[in-house]
């Protein structure tokens, strides 16, 4: 074959090695991902298509793609999807890229939850709406809302949760933490993905998080704990007796954490959990 022609298999190696120069720690993932974006295919299909010619409308609308991953857009919002916990979740600049860790939040949850006939669930800071829509996926029974400060983050987590036929099992609300009266309780748990960044350790974030993702969702203060301390004050009001309090955090601030959930009267500290690689990943509580 001429090598004027951009077969499936070179266009996915020249682009591998162009995205590795701009810094792309996914490069190779990244590259069949938008090309099997832009195919309309699954990316395992392209393997076997290899030798295939890729037309010059597909290349155009792919280089488009790989020029603003490049410039350190997210994979996810330049193709509108990713995959949480098996399944797949539209995402915006509107929210966080849901993320592996998380789903240990999740499993978390459904531990906590299978035992009681009809757990009653809050999701605060719901962003996409992976966490409450994957909830309600695996726990039939339950009643859940979903909190968020955003409204646009909550038209993200809407559209996700009719996606995946639940929008009639959760409740979503516009306001910050636990605030909307309809937030009061009393809840069995009430998860969060709360913004545990420090202040200082935003420059530090990746490209592509740093310049794209919303700061707002990332970014907690000075600390990093702000938000988990607001929260866990709220909570301990808002839980049932024996309720449980389950947040995710970041490996830096998870001493800082566990202090802030200790410090509230009430409320008594479990196990701080950590992630598959080993670090601090969810802190937690329960109600008296």
């Amino acid at each position: 074959m001429s090598d004027d022609v951009w077969t499936v298999g070179r266009l996915l190696t020249w682009t591998t090695d162009w995205l590795t120069t701009k810094g792309s720690e996914s490069a190779r993932l990244d590259a069949e991902v938008l090309l099997a974006h832009v195919r309309g295919c699954q990316r395992i299909l392209l393997y076997t298509a290899f030798d295939t010619p890729v037309s010059d409308a597909e290349r155009a609308r792919f280089r488009e793609l790989v020029k603003r991953r490049g410039d350190g857009e997210p994979v996810a919002y330049l193709v509108g999807n990713r995959e949480f916990f098996s399944l797949p979740f539209a995402v915006s600049p509107a929210v966080l890229v849901p993320r592996p860790e998380t789903e240990g939040l999740v499993v978390r949850v459904i531990d906590l939850c299978k035992p009681l006939p009809a757990a009653r669930i809050i999701d605060v800071g719901t962003g996409s709406g992976a966490i409450a829509v994957t909830l309600a996926k695996h726990l039939p029974r339950a009643r859940l809302v979903a909190t968020d400060i955003s409204p646009a983050a909550l038209a993200v987590a809407r559209e996700n949760a009719a996606r995946h036929g639940v929008a009639e099992r959760i409740e979503f609300l516009e306001c910050d933490l636990l605030s909307a009266p309809q937030a009061a309780g009393p809840w069995d748990v009430i998860v969060s993905n709360p913004p545990y960044v420090r202040d200082d350790e935003f420059d530090a974030l990746p490209r592509d998080v740093r310049l794209h993702e919303p700061k707002a969702a990332l970014v907690a203060g000075p600390s990093g704990v702000e938000v988990v301390a607001r929260l866990a004050a709220d909570a301990v009001g808002a839980l049932a007796a024996g309720g449980w309090l389950v947040v995710e955090i970041g490996p830096v601030v998870a001493a800082a954490a566990e202090r802030a959930l200790a410090a509230v009267p009430g409320l008594v500290p479990g196990p701080t959990l950590a992630d598959m690689a080993g670090l601090p990943r969810i802190v937690q509580a329960r109600k008296e």
